[in-house]
This record gives structure tokens, C-alpha cells and sequence, in this order.
């Protein structure tokens, strides 16, 4: 009996010596092997930023009708001659003529010239919509593809952009656990690379739009594959802050985009300047070794014992000759009959009205706030005429969001936290409508005060969701909320046809939809401190 139960002891101390085990007590949570790692990572994560280039590429530009009668026969005439008011109607808004109406023409036959153009031209009584437009601008695809008047097919390449990062996930997923973390990588890099240099090249809008959808449906696991890269080494105590590291390191890419959108303004060569380089990472593959965590899941253990060693030896530790044994030799564990042991998901969620109350909530929450993160971002560039700056400042406010979140989440809770990040970012929006226009400094403080609420609330998420839900159903239901909300990153680029029926009508939406998931947080259970749950009923339990 004792001998029966020195063997029960034994395996409990086998099994209890884990990658986490062994990284806390011997090689190192967060020493220079994971911080030369985390560097290495930096630079795919932040290259993951540049998928947002349709931000400058597809921005809009000032259009108006060409007039043929004053002798106008290019898209490059002059955008504002002395005549123009003549041949154009001024808008309500200001002294400023309509983008795509025109007066009709008074007589056929007599024309001016660019010089000079006479009002007796055209009938004033009459106004009618044009099909030949001419541009003060010429750094956008709107111009090369004259899309003048076309803003719904302008805007369809953000929307094409954010679809891809959708239908990307299964797919990277699947390679990054049957060929590797380094294999994803290093696949999206080349697809990310070698589209976006295509890019540069097109022809025509719809080529234009055809490899903005293959580029992040092929490419934008690179954010994914990064990230799993940078925490999957890290010690339990680091993974927060290496996750809200990550993130930043994102925003980072994003504030490179702007920079390099204002110094090379052609749309063209902006492509260039940010996919050329990326072909760089392909270099990772002698660079990274492949993660230790998918070596021993996958029991390549010859692989595992090298990335181990050199661990230890970097980080100048030891890993102890048992510890080695444990991991290169775990025990052997009975797999029970899956058909009868396991839970059916879908059976299990409409069983328990608690987990079916929680699935049908969360999606709404990721929505919500992808919808309202990238929003945010995408209008940005309305503020004011300074596009460039507004947009860096507003993807850099992320990254002081990112890291306070770190801070409040172990201090005054989950909810607290998403509440207040919710809230305040609702707040924002709703108080920008109300701002007059002319007071440009105020309004970017609270736009930028707006999109750190909403940061806040994104890095919050995806610890906050994981924790409501059981081991058993835990990846399956937070990759269902983060798929679902992808919606809301899909139509965020839509949100700035809504200017044309009211000018706040964006951050009313966003302000409404704010408070609406705060609301919804509220009705969920705190799960700070709490043990997370093995089974449905321990996660029914929470907040009990």
C-alpha cells in the first residue's frame, strides 16, 4: 500500500514538472534568451502594422467635375481656377465648390478657354451630376484609377483588408501547429513581402483591390505568429506584459506607416518603401529556433534538448538532469474514449443558460471594439489637414493604453477595468460631436483620449474572455469571439460614408456602441483572483 503510494507521489512530481515548472525555477522567466527573442520579434510584429496602408494608399482626395467647355481635357488640370465658380456650385459648408455636381451648359457649341471662362456658359438654374473629374492631388489610387465620385468602391479596399485578416486565421493556424511556429512565420512574411511588392504594380482598381484581399488573407498571420513566438518562452509571471509588449510593438508599425506615408507620398512608392524590406525576415529562418513548447507538444524531443540547451546557456542557467528527463520523457497518460468522455460544445452551451448567456456576449463585445478601435484609426485622417500627424498620434495613444491596462487589471479587476475603458472611450466620442470645429487642439485631445479608452479595453479582452470560459471549451470559444469580432474591423472602414448624412454621425455610433458593451460587461461575473476553471461547472460557479 505504501509502496502503491510512493508511485502516486512520484508521477504527481513527473507531471508537475513542466516548460512553466522549469522556467520559473531554473532556466529563467524573462531573461536574455526571451528578451533577444522578444527584439528579433519586434520587427515582423511592427512590419504586421503595415497592412493598414490602404489608410494612404486609397485616401481620398479633392475632386471636382471637369469642365470641357473651358478647354479641360486631363485629370491634372488646375484644381482651382479663377472661373471655377462659374462652372460649379459652392457647397453649404463654406466657400468650398461641390466635388460631384456641375452647372449645365447654357449653349452647345461655344466653348472657353483655361484662362477664361465666362458664367454666361452655364445654366445656374441647372445642376447635374459628372462622370470626368479633376484631382488636386495625385497620391492616392483614387487618382491613377479615377475614382472620383466612387467613394463606396474607394473605401472597399479597407473593407477587403480587414476580410482577409479573417479568413487568414484557420489557415496560418493549421500551419502553425502541423509545420511550426517558425514555418507560419516565416510564410507570411514571404506572402506579405512578395504581395505587397505586387501591389505596387497594378494596372487597375480591381487588381489593386484582388491583392489587398490575397495579402492579408495569405499574410496577416504574421501578427498571430509573432505573438505566439514572443509569450510561448516566457515565464507565467511575464506573459501580461510580454502580450501588451507585443501589442505595442504593433502600434509601433503603425506609427512607422504614418511616418513613411508622409515622407514618400506617392502611393506607389510608399508600397515599395514598406514591403521591400520585409523580405528581410526571411533571414529568420536560420536566425529563430523553432519554439520549444510545439518541439515537445510535437515530441521532437532531439530539437527540443538544442533550444533548451542554448536557454540555458544565454540566459547563463542550468536545467537540471531531471528536469531534462521530465520534459523529453513525459509520462504516459490512458486516453479515454473521446465519443463518450468529452463534452459535445454545442450541446454543452445550450445546456447551461449561464455559458449560452456568456457565448452570446462576449462575440459582442469584440465587435464592439474592433469596430471601434479601427474606426477610430481609419478616421483619423478627417480631423484636420495634417492626415499624416493625426493618424500617428492616434496609433501611438495605443501603446500608453496597452501598458495601463497591465497595470489596472491585477489592481482593480477585470470588469472595472473593461467598464472604465468602455465608458471613458464613450464618453470621448460622444463629447468630440459636440465640439465646434475650429478648436482643433481640444477635439484631438479627446479623439486621442477616445482611442487610449478603447486600446485599454482590446488588451483587457482577450485575458477577461479566456477567463469566463472552461478549460475544456476555453480555445474554441475565445477564437469564436475573436472571429465573430472581426465584423466589426470589416465595417469600420465603412464608417466614414456615414460623414455624408451628418458629420458626428462615426462617434455618435462609436459612443453608443461603447456604452452598450460596458453595459453588457456589467452583467457577467468578476473574475479577478479566481482560480480559472477546469470544467462548465466551476466556470458556472464564478462570481457565486
Amino acid at each position: 500500500m505504501c509502496e502503491a503510494k510512493d508511485v502516486d507521489a512520484e508521477e504527481t512530481v513527473e507531471r508537475s514538472v513542466d516548460l512553466d515548472y522549469v522556467l520559473v525555477n531554473e532556466l529563467g522567466q524573462f531573461g536574455r534568451f526571451q528578451i533577444k527573442y522578444i527584439c528579433l520579434i519586434a520587427l515582423p510584429m511592427m512590419s504586421s502594422g503595415f497592412f493598414g496602408d490602404y489608410v494612404f494608399t486609397a485616401t481620398a482626395i479633392p475632386h471636382r467635375c471637369r469642365i470641357p467647355e473651358c478647354g479641360e481635357s486631363t485629370k491634372s488640370d488646375v484644381f482651382g481656377p479663377d472661373w471655377i465658380t462659374n462652372a460649379i456650385p459652392l457647397t453649404d459648408a463654406g466657400p468650398k465648390f461641390a466635388s460631384c455636381e456641375r452647372y449645365a451648359p447654357a449653349h452647345s457649341g461655344y466653348n472657353g478657354s483655361l484662362l477664361h471662362c465666362p458664367i454666361d456658359l452655364f445654366d445656374h438654374s441647372i445642376t447635374q451630376k459628372c462622370d470626368e473629374f479633376v484631382y488636386d492631388g495625385v497620391t492616392s489610387v483614387v487618382y491613377d484609377f479615377d475614382l472620383g465620385c466612387k467613394e463606396w468602391l474607394r473605401i472597399l479596399a479597407g473593407t477587403l483588408s480587414s476580410l482577409g485578416t479573417l479568413l487568414v486565421l484557420p489557415l496560418v493556424g493549421y500551419i502553425s501547429d502541423h509545420f511550426g511556429r517558425r514555418m507560419a512565420l516565416l510564410f507570411s512574411v514571404f506572402n506579405t513581402a512578395l504581395i505587397g511588392v505586387f501591389k505596387a504594380f497594378s494596372v487597375n482598381y480591381t487588381m489593386f483591390l484582388a491583392l489587398q484581399l490575397l495579402q492579408t488573407t495569405l499574410g496577416a498571420g504574421l501578427a498571430s505568429s509573432a505573438y505566439i513566438f514572443s509569450t510561448e518562452l516566457v515565464g507565467p509571471k511575464y506573459r501580461v506584459l510580454t502580450s501588451a509588449t507585443s501589442s505595442a510593438t504593433f502600434s509601433c508599425g503603425e506609427v512607422v506607416l504614418g511616418v513613411v506615408a508622409w515622407l514618400v507620398r506617392p502611393w506607389r512608392s510608399l508600397i515599395l518603401t514598406l514591403y521591400i524590406p520585409v523580405f528581410l525576415l526571411l533571414s529568420y529562418y536560420w536566425i529563430l529556433s523553432e519554439s520549444v513548447r510545439w518541439l515537445l507538444a510535437k515530441k521532437k524531443y532531439a530539437a527540443a534538448r538544442q533550444v533548451l540547451e542554448n536557454v540555458a546557456k544565454t540566459n547563463k542557467t542550468n536545467i537540471s538532469a531531471k528536469s531534462m528527463n521530465a520534459l523529453l520523457n513525459p509520462p504516459t497518460r490512458k486516453l479515454k474514449n473521446l465519443q463518450t468522455d468529452r463534452r459535445n460544445l454545442i450541446q454543452s452551451i445550450f445546456k447551461s443558460k449561464i455559458l449560452l448567456r456568456r457565448v452570446c456576449t462576449t462575440p459582442i463585445w469584440w465587435i464592439c471594439t474592433t469596430f471601434v478601435y479601427y474606426g477610430l484609426s481609419i478616421n483619423s485622417t478627417n480631423l484636420s489637414k495634417t492626415i499624416y500627424l493625426n493618424y500617428i498620434l492616434t496609433v501611438a495613444i495605443e501603446i500608453p493604453g496597452f501598458y495601463t491596462a497591465v497595470l489596472t487589471l491585477d489592481r482593480f479587476g477585470r470588469k472595472m477595468t473593461l467598464c472604465t475603458g468602455f465608458f471613458f472611450s464613450a464618453a470621448c466620442n460622444l463629447a468630440f460631436v459636440f465640439i465646434p470645429p475650429e478648436l482643433t487642439v481640444l477635439r484631438l485631445v479627446v479623439y486621442l483620449a477616445g482611442k487610449f479608452g478603447i486600446s485599454l479595453v482590446f488588451t483587457s479582452l482577450y485575458l477577461y474572455t479566456s477567463e469566463l470560459y472552461p478549460t475544456e471549451f476555453r480555445h474554441s470559444l475565445l477564437g469564436f469571439s475573436s472571429m465573430v469580432g472581426r465584423i466589426g474591423s470589416i465595417c469600420a472602414p465603412l464608417t466614414p460614408l456615414l460623414t455624408d448624412y451628418w458629420l458626428g454621425l462615426p462617434n455618435t455610433v462609436f459612443a453608443i456602441l461603447g456604452l452598450m458593451s460596458g453595459l453588457l460587461v456589467l452583467t457577467q461575473p468578476e473574475t479577478f483572483g479566481r482560480k480559472l476553471p477546469d470544467t462548465l461547472e466551476e466556470a458556472e460557479t464564478i462570481g457565486k
